[in-house]
């Protein structure tokens, strides 16, 4: 690898984002790509992150772009996200440090969500299937509550305020 830093722009296509939320009457799943972005840092010649530079990401997800596949509840999600005044959800990374577990990292930024700005922490795997791409996944619970949101209620369903986020992101070095 190299003492410079390396910029990887994100695969919208091969990117995933995962949605899990509860209701009182069933789970709500929703499954997306179109993540974009980039990733850069810098490597040591083993392929690990060197840790005395810190890496840099910027994400973004429209929010056309998550779906139940439930019409109802889509446009129920969108009208309370406002997703026309917010029509993307960012994150920003702020720190990555290696935990002691082979590729596995704990990432730090923040999340953009409804206008409103949130700092995370979470365990994220740091994987290079090849030289020229870079895969990161992890998870994270989030209470929408925090972003100015109130869970959905549709008819008598009523939708908790806890949501699981996975994400599995592919990126590919740009050349």
């Amino acid at each position: 690898m190299t003492d410079l830093p390396e910029k990887f722009g994100i695969n919208p296509t091969r990117s995933k984002i995962w949605i899990d939320a509860r209701s009182s009457l069933h789970a709500i799943h929703s499954e997306t790509d179109g993540l974009e972005g980039w990733f850069e840092a810098e490597f040591l010649g083993d392929g690990r992150l060197d840790p005395k530079v810190t890496p840099k990401a910027r994400l973004e997800l429209p929010v056309d772009n998550l779906s139940s596949g439930n019409l109802l509840y889509d446009r129920e999600m969108r009208r309370r996200v406002d997703a026309r005044r917010y029509p993307t959800i960012s994150g920003e990374l702020t720190g990555m440090t290696a935990n002691g577990h082979d590729g596995e990292y704990m990432v730090g930024g923040t999340i953009t969500f409804r206008g409103v700005t949130r700092p995370y922490e979470e365990r994220m795997a740091l994987s290079m299937p090849d030289r020229d791409t870079l895969r990161l996944e992890g998870e994270h619970r989030f209470d929408i509550r925090d972003f100015g949101m109130d869970p959905p209620k549709i008819l008598t369903l009523r939708v908790y305020p806890e949501v699981a986020v996975r994400v599995a992101i592919v990126a590919t070095k740009n050349t």
